[in-house]
């Protein structure tokens, strides 16, 4: 595939996960908790690889593969665990900028871990996706005073372990299949989920009164596309662009409150979305410009 492609599907990642906060919302309102919440988006993803699985051709794994794929889904369960848990003491506009540190915690990550210092299109761009952040959430209207020191951190965890699914999405396991690999990686974060919350109420009395629905949706959004996106494009494109291409999450998130629950947004928060937009595609524009140049040139 081209590389734009790649990009692509990397932004298409950021999308998916951007859509299943609204759904999370429409599900507290009908009466369900966290526990029940999560617990449901990771048994129906997880449902939904092995069915699939079922139809795919048989391949042998090692072992030892399998077992750090399913070790590998601690991230993305705790993900969604840290910032679920955050919106119990912070405003959801506050606890969306603490996740969206996840774009200068890959940058930062790539430079330790990958000794890749941020380029100047880099570090540009995820300014300007910090600023489009801050108008997006419309956060220049909210108030700072007294805020919970545990919804920050448990809001700033969820962007460290978001930015190491994204890290493991493209070093471990890079040769299996996508969706096999993701179906491993989910089974570990469904194990994960049901340590923390033991799924008693899920299977008695949750699922039957309809939880079923917003766990299948959260499921395929939040569970099935990102990693097998992820895991076709962050070994290609790298953690440190492939975190701020994942900052779609943020505009997406905005759109499906005015499409689904009809929240109103101010021009001001239209400026952040465009703004995030622009800081998503300068540095993705910049690198396939230069890899252009450097393919017309050989």
């Amino acid at each position: 595939m081209r590389p734009w492609v790649y990009a692509l599907l990397a932004f298409l990642g950021g999308v998916s996960f951007g859509i299943p906060s609204t759904f999370v919302k429409i599900a507290y309102r009908n009466g369900f908790n966290t526990a029940e919440v999560v617990g449901a988006q990771y048994l129906f993803g997880a449902l939904l690889f092995w069915v699939t699985m079922l139809f795919m051709k048989k391949v042998k794994t090692p072992f030892s593969m399998v077992m750090k794929l399913i070790i590998s889904g601690t991230p993305m369960a705790l993900t969604g665990v840290f910032y679920y848990n955050s919106l119990n003491y912070l405003d959801a506009s506050i606890a969306i900028i603490m996740l969206f540190q996840f774009t200068w915690m890959g940058l930062i990550g790539e430079w330790v871990i990958d000794r890749i210092r941020p380029t100047r299109e880099k570090i540009i761009s995820v300014t300007v996706l910090f600023i489009g952040s801050l108008f997006a959430v419309n956060l220049f209207g909210s108030s700072f005073d007294s805020l919970p020191i545990q919804g920050v951190l448990l809001g700033l965890l969820g962007a460290l372990f978001f930015t190491i699914f994204i890290f493991v999405s493209g070093r471990v396991g890079v040769s299996i299949h996508p969706i096999r690999k993701s179906m491993f990686m989910t089974t570990g974060a469904l194990i994960i989920i049901f340590i923390i919350y033991p799924p008693v109420t899920l299977f008695t009395e949750a699922i039957g009164d309809g939880l079923w629905i917003w766990g299948s949706i959260l499921g395929i959004f939040g569970v099935v596309l990102p990693p097998i996106l992820f895991s076709i494009s962050m070994p290609r494109v790298g953690s440190g662009l492939g975190t701020i291409l994942s900052a779609s999450e943020l505009p997406t998130a905005v759109c499906m409150s005015i499409i689904v629950l009809n929240e109103h947004v101010s021009w001001i928060q239209w400026i952040g979305v465009v703004l995030v937009l622009l800081g998503v595609i300068l540095p993705t524009a910049t690198t396939l410009y230069k890899q252009q140049r450097r393919r017309y040139r050989t």
